[in-house]
């Protein structure tokens, strides 16, 4: 089983005309995705291959009856495009664009929750489900089919280390990128929450990083209602004090959001902090041995 997506989830892509929105659409469908339309304003009536053009959302929904929506919109017109989509009968939302305003993003997450609508991003890579979906630009490829669930902030470590599961036999369920930003949709908890309920996820690996307190709330969660076994890593141990490291969201101010005190925080909950990204398979295998033998 996956979470949020399968192989009966429709997608469109918003700003398909667009070179990074054409060129994923493709690789999208390439995968196996059931990208049905993209859409780009004062184009619609045009084709991406096969992939028809729509001129809005609503018109775009109507005609292809899609269900989640992939947003490849430069930042300036990204919050629009994401409203637009809110706006519609979809259900889920990606939106891969980095640099979209804090204040900004405040405002769309509020705008979403009064919609019921579940966002992904921004600054994210998306989400795959192996071997059934992938929305957003994570590399097919690396990715297999199987029982852990991955939630992560960056995008280039979730490929790596994912590449190091599939390497040594553990397979994914889903692996989401929830993004770097300080505001953003779905978080850890969230996804930990999903991939709890979901009866075909056994185990789960989180990476995180400095900065916020995002990780500290998600080992509490872990301590208090996870019955599956997560493992983790933090990212940015040697990152200086107020230096922001790559993300927007990773920097540290005063005490708070340092790599050591996420990492007591998951250690505090039983959960194994690994040190190296290639040392999540056997972080990991010996989780689910101690489970079995517990």
């Amino acid at each position: 089983m996956s979470v949020l997506i399968d192989e009966n989830t429709r997608v469109l892509v918003q700003g398909i005309t667009g070179r990074d929105g054409s060129f994923h659409a493709r690789s999208m469908r390439g995968y196996g995705t059931k990208v049905v339309g993209g859409v780009t304003p004062g184009k619609g009536g045009q084709k991406v291959d096969d992939i028809p053009v729509f001129d809005s959302v609503a018109e775009a929904v109507a005609a292809t009856g899609a269900t989640a929506s992939v947003v490849f919109v430069p930042a300036a017109h990204a919050s629009a495009a994401v409203r637009e989509a809110a706006d519609s009968p979809l259900e889920l939302i990606v939106c891969i664009t980095e640099g979209v305003p804090v204040q900004e993003m405040v405002r769309n997450a509020r705008y979403l929750a009064d919609r019921k609508k579940i966002l992904i991003g921004p600054n994210c890579p998306g989400l795959i489900s192996p071997g059934k979906s992938k929305i957003g630009i994570m590399p097919g490829p690396i990715h297999a089919p199987g029982p852990i669930g991955v939630v992560s902030r960056s995008g280039t470590l979730t490929y790596e280390i994912v590449y190091g599961l599939s390497r040594r036999g553990l397979g994914q369920s889903t692996c989401v990128g929830i993004g770097g930003d300080p505001v953003n949709g779905l978080g850890f908890i969230d996804l930990l929450e999903l991939f709890e309920n979901d009866p075909d996820t056994k185990g789960a690996v989180l990476i995180g990083e400095i900065g916020g307190e995002a990780e500290e709330a998600a080992a509490d969660f872990i301590r208090r209602r996870m019955t599956k076994k997560v493992v983790a890593f933090i990212a940015g141990r040697s990152a200086p004090p107020e230096k922001r490291m790559g993300h927007a969201g990773a920097i540290i101010s005063g005490s708070s959001g340092t790599a050591e005190s996420k990492i007591k925080a998951f250690a505090d909950a039983g959960v194994t902090v690994f040190d190296r990204p290639d040392q999540a398979a056997a972080a990991l295998r010996g989780q689910l041995e101690e489970g079995n033998h517990g």
